[in-house]
C-alpha cells in the first residue's frame, strides 16, 4: 500500500490549491482526479475561466455598437462559434500548467480515476488502494437541477453545457437570477439573444444590497433583458413553451429557444462511500467543523463541498486555513468576516466584510456611508455616473475620531478592481482617515474611495468645530 502525507481527492480549486501547497512543502502527496478532462475543475472546465472570456467578448461587442454615438456603424449578431473558439483558446492556456501531466512533471503523484474509501485512512482507486496520514475531499459541486413537468423536452443549458453550444439561441430564458445567471444572460444579451428572466425573489442577487442591485437592474434592463421577478416556474408546455405564475396568482405563457437554469448548486460526494471513513452526513452534506475537519478528524473538506460560500478565492482561502492547522499548534478557524467577492456583470458588483444583517445581529454600533458617482470626475468622463459605493463603518467616540470598516459594496465598471484597496484596509483593521494618508493620482477611478471618506468627515463639521479650527488658525 502506497503512503502519502496527504491524499487530495478532487483537482479542482480547492484540490489543487491544498495539494500544491502542500507538495511545495516538501510533502508528499496523491492527487486524484476521476476523469484527466476534469482537472482544474469547475472554475477553469465550466465556471470562473469560460465565463469571464465570455464576459470579455461580449464586452467588446457592447463597445463596438456604444461606438455608434461616434459615428462608427456596427450591425448583426456576435459570432457565437468564434465567440466559443476565443474561450477554449484560453482555457488551453490555463491548461498547459493544470494537467496531470504538467503536475507529475513536477514530481507529484497523480491518479485517475474513481476515489472510494475503504477505510478510515485509504482510499481506493481502480485496483490499488492508498494510505494517507490525511485526506482532503475536494469533489466539488455540480449545478442543480431543475424538476418540473416537461422539462425533459426543453433544451436545457446550465453552465456545464452552455459553451458547447453551436448557435445562439434567438429566445433564451434564464431561470434564476443570480450571480451565473445575471453574468451569462448578460453576456448572451449582448451578442443577440432576446433574454427574460424568471426569478422567484421580487429582486435579483438576492444576496447583494438592494440599493446596489438596482442600479444592475436598470442598466440590464435598459440593454433589453426583461425579467419576471416574484415568479414561479410552473410547467414546460412543448419545447419552445414555458408557463409561469406571478406572485396575483396570474399564469402566463413564455416562448423560447433554449432555457439556463441557474438555482443554486449541490454539493458531489457520490460513490466515496463516506461510511467506510467513518464520516458523518446529514441531508447528503458531509458534517465538518470550523477547522474543516469531518466527523473522522484527519478527513478534511475543502472548496465548495464545505458547502459554504462557493468561489474559487474560498477554495484557496480554505488551504491557507488548513496548511496552517496542519504546521502550526496555532489553530485557525473558518470565518468569513473579511470575506470578499465580485458579480462580473457590466457594471460589476463588488462586496466584502460583513452584511448590514449581520452587523445588526451582532449589536455593532454602525454607520452606514452611501456615496454615488454622479460628480465623481472619472465617471463622469467613462460614463458611468450611476455607480454607488456604500460603505459600513464603525464610529469613534470622538466626532472628528478614526473610523474602522465593517464592510460595504459597490457598483461599478471595474469595482472588483477599485474595492481592492478597501479589502485591504478591512482586513487590516485601518482606519478609514488612512485613505487621506494616500495621494490619488488624478483623476484615477480609486479616487471615490477617499471622496466617500471626506463627504463623511465634512458632514460632522459642526458649528463648534468649525470655532476650533477657526481658533487654532489664530494661533498659528
Amino acid at each position: 500500500m502506497d503512503k502519502y502525507h496527504i491524499i487530495v481527492i478532487g483537482a479542482g480549486s480547492g484540490g489543487l490549491s491544498i495539494g500544491l501547497s502542500m507538495h511545495e512543502l516538501g510533502f508528499k502527496v496523491l492527487l486524484i482526479e476521476q476523469y484527466e478532462e476534469n482537472i482544474g475543475g469547475e472554475c477553469l472546465n465550466t465556471g470562473c475561466i469560460p465565463s469571464k472570456a465570455l464576459i470579455h467578448a461580449s464586452r467588446l461587442v457592447h463597445k463596438a455598437k456604444e461606438a455608434e454615438l461616434f459615428g462608427i456603424k456596427s450591425s448583426g449578431k456576435a459570432d457565437l462559434k468564434s465567440v466559443l473558439e476565443y474561450v477554449r483558446q484560453k482555457q488551453q492556456i490555463i491548461r498547459d500548467h493544470e494537467n496531470a501531466q504538467y503536475f507529475r512533471d513536477q514530481g507529484m503523484d497523480v491518479v485517475i480515476g474513481k476515489a472510494e474509501f475503504v477505510g478510515k485512512l485509504s482510499v481506493k482507486v481502480g485496483d490499488e488502494t492508498y494510505y494517507g496520514k490525511k485526506i482532503a475531499i475536494a469533489t466539488g459541486s455540480k449545478p442543480a437541477k431543475l424538476k418540473v413537468p416537461g422539462v425533459e423536452m426543453v433544451k436545457y443549458l446550465d453552465n456545464e453545457n452552455i459553451f458547447q453550444l453551436d448557435q445562439l439561441p434567438e429566445r433564451l430564458l434564464m431561470v434564476g437570477a443570480g450571480p451565473i445567471s445575471m453574468e451569462i444572460g448578460q453576456a448572451f444579451s449582448r451578442f443577440g439573444s432576446k433574454v427574460t428572466m424568471v426569478e422567484v425573489f421580487d429582486r435579483i442577487l438576492i444576496n447583494e444590497l438592494p440599493e446596489i442591485a438596482q442600479v444592475l437592474f436598470k442598466k440590464v434592463q435598459e440593454e433589453g433583458i426583461s425579467f419576471h421577478l416574484s415568479s414561479k416556474l410552473l410547467r414546460f408546455e412543448g419545447e419552445n413553451q414555458a408557463i409561469i405564475e406571478a406572485a396575483d396568482g396570474l399564469h402566463q405563457t413564455l416562448d423560447f429557444d433554449a432555457v439556463f437554469v441557474g438555482i443554486g448548486r449541490k454539493i458531489y460526494t457520490d460513490g466515496l462511500n463516506l461510511d467506510q471513513a467513518g464520516i458523518k452526513t446529514e441531508n447528503g452534506k458531509i458534517v465538518s467543523n470550523a477547522y474543516l475537519q469531518t466527523s473522522n478528524k484527519n478527513v478534511y473538506v475543502i472548496g465548495d463541498v464545505v458547502d459554504s460560500l462557493k468561489f474559487s478565492h474560498g477554495a484557496e482561502w480554505q488551504a491557507t486555513i488548513m496548511v496552517n492547522n496542519f504546521l502550526s499548534p496555532l489553530k485557525k478557524k473558518l470565518n468569513y468576516d473579511h470575506f470578499s467577492w465580485v458579480t462580473f456583470t457590466d457594471p460589476e458588483i463588488a462586496t466584502f466584510g460583513l452584511s448590514e444583517q449581520e452587523i445588526q445581529n451582532r449589536n455593532i454600533k454602525y454607520e452606514k456611508l452611501v456615496y454615488d458617482f454622479s460628480q465623481d470626475d472619472r465617471a463622469i468622463v467613462d460614463d458611468y455616473q450611476y455607480g454607488k459605493t456604500i460603505l459600513f463603518v464603525k464610529p469613534s467616540a470622538s466626532p472628528m475620531g478614526d473610523m474602522k470598516l465593517l464592510g460595504g459594496s459597490m457598483v461599478a465598471p471595474n469595482a472588483g478592481e477599485l474595492f481592492q484597496e478597501l479589502v485591504l484596509a478591512h482586513s487590516s483593521g485601518l482606519g478609514l482617515k488612512k485613505l487621506f494618508d494616500k495621494t490619488y493620482a488624478y483623476p484615477t477611478g480609486g479616487r471615490v474611495n477617499k471622496t466617500i471618506a471626506i463627504n463623511r468627515y465634512l458632514s460632522r463639521m459642526t458649528p463648534t468645530i468649525k470655532r476650533i479650527l477657526k481658533f487654532m488658525y489664530k494661533l498659528s
